[in-house]
C-alpha cells in the first residue's frame, strides 16, 4: 500500500479539491477499486479524520470524492461530541498518524433546529435523541447571546463550539496541534450547491488562503 503523508495544509487542499470536483460533477471516484480493495487488507493510512454529522445527504467520502482508506470518518447527530467520539478522534490522529481534524457541520441540520425549538420553548424531544439536543443547545444560546439567529450563522456557531470543545477536552488532540503535528478545522456544507465552505481553523495559518477566503466567518 503506498503511504498518503500529508501536511494538514496539503490534506485540507486534497478535501477542497475533491468537494470541487464534486460541485463541477467532475468525480473522480478515486481508490474505489478492487486493487485499492486488496491493498488495504494490509491496513489503513488515511489522511484525515472527519467528524461530521448522521445526515444521510452529508456522506463524507462522496462530497469529498476521496476512496477507500483516505478518511478516517466518525459521524453522530449535529457532530455532537462524546467519549467514544473523541476516543475514535484520538485513534485516528495518534494511532494511525492523520494530521488534519475536521468538524463537518450543514445547512438545514435536524439536530440544531431541534435545540432551536427547545430553547424557544418546544416540547421536549423523545428518548436519546434529547441527550444529542442537549448537547447542541449551548451553541444555539451562544449565537443568540451574540445576536445572530440566522440558520448559517447558527450552523458556523455550532461548528465553531465542537472545534473548540474538541480541543478543550481532548489533551492529546491540543498537544498534537500546539505541535503543529495536527491541524482542526470546521467546514459548512451546502445542501444545494454541494460545497463546502471553512468556518474554522486551528494549527493551519495557511487555511483561509486554500479555501479562497470565501466566507465573511472564514477562519478564526
Amino acid at each position: 500500500m503506498t503511504s498518503r503523508r500529508l501536511s494538514p495544509i496539503q490534506a485540507l487542499d486534497a478535501l477542497l479539491d475533491g468537494n470541487q470536483r464534486f460541485v463541477d460533477g467532475a468525480l473522480l471516484h478515486p481508490n474505489q477499486d478492487a486493487v485499492r480493495r486488496s491493498e488495504l487488507t494490509a491496513g489503513q493510512e488515511p489522511f484525515a479524520v472527519v467528524l461530521g454529522c448522521s445526515d444521510s445527504r452529508l456522506a463524507a467520502e462522496i462530497i469529498f470524492d476521496q476512496g477507500l482508506g483516505e478518511m478516517f470518518v466518525v459521524r453522530t447527530a449535529g457532530h455532537v461530541v462524546g467519549p467514544e467520539v473523541l476516543g475514535s478522534i484520538e485513534y485516528g490522529t495518534k494511532v494511525l498518524n492523520c494530521q488534519l481534524v475536521v468538524v463537518l457541520g450543514h445547512d438545514s441540520c435536524g439536530a440544531v433546529a431541534a435545540a432551536r425549538a427547545a430553547v424557544a420553548g418546544g416540547p421536549p424531544a423523545p428518548g436519546y435523541v434529547r441527550d444529542i439536543v442537549e448537547r447542541v443547545t449551548p451553541s444555539v444560546l451562544a449565537a443568540q447571546a451574540a445576536g445572530l439567529h440566522s440558520d448559517s450563522d447558527m450552523i458556523d456557531t455550532h461548528i465553531r463550539h465542537t472545534v473548540d470543545l474538541l480541543l478543550d477536552r481532548s489533551r492529546v488532540l491540543a498537544e498534537q496541534v500546539a505541535r503543529n503535528h495536527v491541524g482542526v478545522v470546521g467546514l459548512a456544507y451546502h445542501l444545494a450547491e454541494g460545497k463546502a465552505r471553512l468556518v474554522t481553523s486551528e494549527g493551519i495559518p495557511d487555511a483561509a488562503s486554500t479555501a479562497g477566503g470565501s466566507s465573511a466567518h472564514a477562519a478564526d
